[in-house]
């Protein structure tokens, strides 16, 4: 008996261990092409980088971005499909694997090109629209109708910026802030968010960008301090200092060479958990990954430029263990595992490869 109680704690040890180790990938597609059927789910072994398909949930068009809910046990998505997209609710079950639809509510916007929530609301970036949806949370999970819709209306120099076209929103590290990139108009804009409000958002400012650079992606550093934006037309990358809603130009650093020819067509920014290195995606005729690392004051020095190993590297995720960097290549229909150095920052091919079709945005929950 002492024996047995003894080996108890062990075993529970080694337990903890494995499921420390084992984390869900829930990877948003594009159905439209016929090589997906909608959202998929993984088990991520961040030791080994093996993966194993557990679950998919069907009969949601172009779920191409998806958000975890907080508690979850909901998966959000948007369904892409021009003027007739909406956002989608999901009851998921972090056991089973299993996702049954709740309800759609229209976006009134064109084109979800990603979605945010914080558990008490949804937010959509409509591309095609270029308008931000805000949606409640029933106490099942399910979705309201949208409660407030902020139409952009600018436009930029460069043909593809006829008209305003947001493209992310994200929180401030302290959640005062709703932080919306518009790559339509070259702007930032920062909107007061108040939870409980009937109108969650108002506008405090918006900050112009270089003209033509075409703002798409922004990431905060882990302390709260800097906020990096990756400009998808140029692929450049502007350093803000940051504080309290307010952003001020460090400098602005480039992802391609001078003599580059091309479209470089920049996707997605990550810093890692640990604030000591950032990396950024091209697609277009690039199809690669650039990592610097993270000075003190925030600047950045460049480390390396790797190929991707596909086509169209829309959006990647860094691993809850750090050790692994995953690369949704959305053309090639894969995605590519690196092994991610933690001291150095850089990357090595883990020869490792997912198969999924058209793979838009990878997210990971424990």
């Amino acid at each position: 008996m002492l024996k047995k109680l003894l080996l108890l704690p062990l075993f529970c040890y080694i337990s903890l261990l494995a499921l420390a180790q084992n984390h869900k990938l829930i990877v948003g597609t594009y159905t439209s092409k016929g090589a997906s059927e909608g959202i998929y789910v993984y088990d991520f072994d961040s030791k080994t980088a093996e993966s194993k398909q557990v679950g998919l949930i069907k009969n949601i068009a172009n779920p191409s971005y998806v958000a975890l809910g907080k508690n979850k046990d909901a998966i959000y998505s948007v369904s892409e499909v021009g003027t007739n997209s909406a956002a989608a609710a999901f009851k998921f079950n972090l056991q089973t694997n299993e996702g049954a639809l709740i309800n759609k509510e229209a976006t009134k916007g064109g084109d979800p090109c990603f979605i945010l929530t914080d558990g008490k609301h949804v937010f959509t970036a409509n591309y095609s629209g270029g308008s931000i949806s805000v949606f409640g949370i029933r106490p099942d999970g399910s979705l309201t109708p949208v409660k407030q819709l902020i139409q952009h209306t600018g436009s930029g120099p460069d043909k593809r910026q006829a008209s305003a076209h947001v493209h992310q929103t994200l929180f401030s590290p302290d959640g005062k802030y709703l932080i919306s990139t518009d790559l339509g108009e070259d702007k930032l804009y920062v909107y007061n968010y108040q939870a409980n409000a009937e109108k969650p958002l108002t506008l405090k400012h918006s900050i112009s960008t270089n003209a033509g650079s075409g703002p798409r992606h922004i990431t905060f550093s882990p302390n709260g301090k800097f906020a990096y934006l990756a400009h998808e037309f140029n692929g450049k990358i502007s350093v803000f200092s940051y504080s309290d809603g307010n952003f001020k130009l460090i400098e602005e650093v480039a992802t391609a060479d001078d003599n580059f020819k091309g479209r470089i067509d920049a996707a997605d920014i990550h810093i890692s958990a640990d604030g000591k290195f950032l990396y950024e995606s091209n697609r277009g005729d690039a199809n690669n990954i650039s990592v610097f690392a993270v000075q003190k004051n925030g600047q950045l020095k460049y480390i390396e430029t790797v190929s991707t190993l596909g086509k169209g590297p829309r959006n990647f995720s860094i691993d809850p263990s750090g050790n692994y960097l995953l690369v949704g290549h959305q053309y090639s229909n894969d995605i590519v595992i690196f092994q991610r150095n933690t001291k150095t920052g850089k990357l090595t091919d883990s020869k490792k490869r997912i198969a999924v079709g058209s793979p838009v945005c990878l997210i990971f929950g424990k």
